[in-house]
């Protein structure tokens, strides 16, 4: 993958050109796919059966926290011209070295189910073995990362299978006839504040914990878009994100939420594939399984990507083999879901586990964002800061009251 992919004179008019158009895009679709992936599903799932329509007040949450941690950490890392890893550890040496760790470790993790998600949407598709599936999988993903131009493909993948998703998960939607306008109430005022602590944690973790929080932030940089002029380019892109990760939970959660509704009962080692076909008989199980897939796949180079760009401040050799890192990244985690194989359980953990990081990333972030020597001359805007700071207290409070309720999911 190149270093720069678009000349500063792209970058610096009033009106976004073809190829600014492309990365913002690229950047957009790659972070929210790499968030939706078979634990987006899983999760929603779960929590949807568990809370019913109170499950919008968690859903909520996660977005006004989303868009606090995405729009600091996409606008400081873009002013700063560095990666996520490099500027914590300008802030505080060796901060970044372990936060890298903990996200290649979190995104190996995600990843093996990922693979695994994969290799279950195929077998839905074409009835083969979800370990065949899941090599097959892989391969595609390493053939995304063997090509010359690794990142526009990527862009154009996580794009067009983001929105095939979006598309065939509102016409599921559309047809369970879900009670709307009960969950806009429940989104404000649930039935109990307390049990929506959990699954506002784990969805923060599912869609910006761990490294799908610099997933964009990343492809922005590597793509050449640097400097405190595309601070408000690297703004907008941050927002479009979120709202097209928060569109997809929406759809889903409502989609999930009339068939409980209608009392149905999922299944519990496929609720998601029950609710498609619940919705739409036999046709919805295969959507379903296109669906598991697009999200598996985008997600699995999402993961790859990302995790392995906080590898490359370890050492040259990773920073001019990349993409044979990445290659092996993606490599290692499906030959661990072959021999090995993953509890679907532990998808819903490591949502939660990633958004007790969040706190530790974006508090760097918020730091250096006041730093000229990280940020030179540019001032981040107060309120962000502010926005961010809020983002930050509230995943510390709801992940130190969440510990016990994933020690009772890991032990129950």
């Amino acid at each position: 993958m190149s270093k720069r992919e678009y000349d500063e004179s792209d970058l610096n008019t009033g009106k976004m050109t073809k190829k600014q158009r492309q990365v913002f895009w690229g950047a957009i679709f790659l972070m929210a796919t790499s968030s939706i992936g078979p634990g987006f599903l899983t999760q929603t799932s779960y929590f949807t059966n568990q809370f019913a329509a109170s499950f919008a007040f968690a859903i909520l949450v996660s977005i006004i926290i989303d868009i606090g941690a995405q729009l600091n950490i996409w606008r400081v890392l873009v002013v700063s011209k560095k990666r996520g890893q490099d500027v914590a550890n300008m802030v505080l040496p060796g901060l970044g070295t372990f936060i890298a760790i903990l996200i290649v470790l979190g995104g190996l993790a995600f990843n093996i189910g990922n693979v695994g998600g994969a290799g279950l949407g195929m077998n839905v598709l074409f009835g083969i073995s979800p370990k065949v599936g899941a090599i097959i999988t892989a391969i595609l993903a390493v053939i995304v990362f063997s090509l010359k131009n690794s990142g526009k493909i990527m862009d154009y993948v996580a794009l067009t299978l983001g929105i095939v998703m979006l598309t065939m998960v509102a016409i599921v939607m559309v047809t369970t006839s879900p009670p709307v306008a009960e969950a806009a109430v429940n989104s404000v005022f649930p039935g109990d504040y307390g049990a929506m602590l959990l699954p506002a944690i784990t969805l923060i973790g599912g869609t910006v914990g761990g490294y799908i929080t610099f997933a964009g932030g990343h492809r922005l940089l590597d793509a050449g878009i640097k400097g405190k002029e595309n601070a408000g380019f690297a703004g907008r892109a941050a927002n479009w994100g979120v709202f097209t990760t928060g569109i997809m939970r929406v759809f889903l959660f409502l989609a999930i939420l009339g068939v409980v509704t209608a009392g149905y009962t999922l299944s519990e080692s496929h609720p998601t594939a029950s609710v498609f076909q619940y919705a739409l008989g036999d046709a919805g199980y295969k959507i379903f399984g296109v669906v598991l897939f697009s999200a598996a796949l985008t997600s699995v180079i999402g993961a790859a990507y990302t995790s392995v760009s906080f590898m490359r401040s370890f050492h040259p050799v990773v920073e001019k083999y990349n993409n044979i890192f990445i290659i092996g990244f993606i490599v290692f985690s499906t030959l661990i879901f072959v021999l090995v194989g993953e509890p679907v359980k532990i998808l819903v953990l490591v949502g939660s586990l990633n958004g007790l990081i969040l706190p530790l990333t974006l508090g760097a972030i918020l730091v250096a964002s006041r730093n000229k020597k990280i940020v030179g001359d540019y001032h981040h805007p107060t309120w962000m800061i502010v926005f961010g700071a809020v983002a930050v207290l509230i995943t510390i409070i709801a992940g130190y009251f969440s510990l016990q309720g994933i020690a009772d999911i890991w032990t129950g």
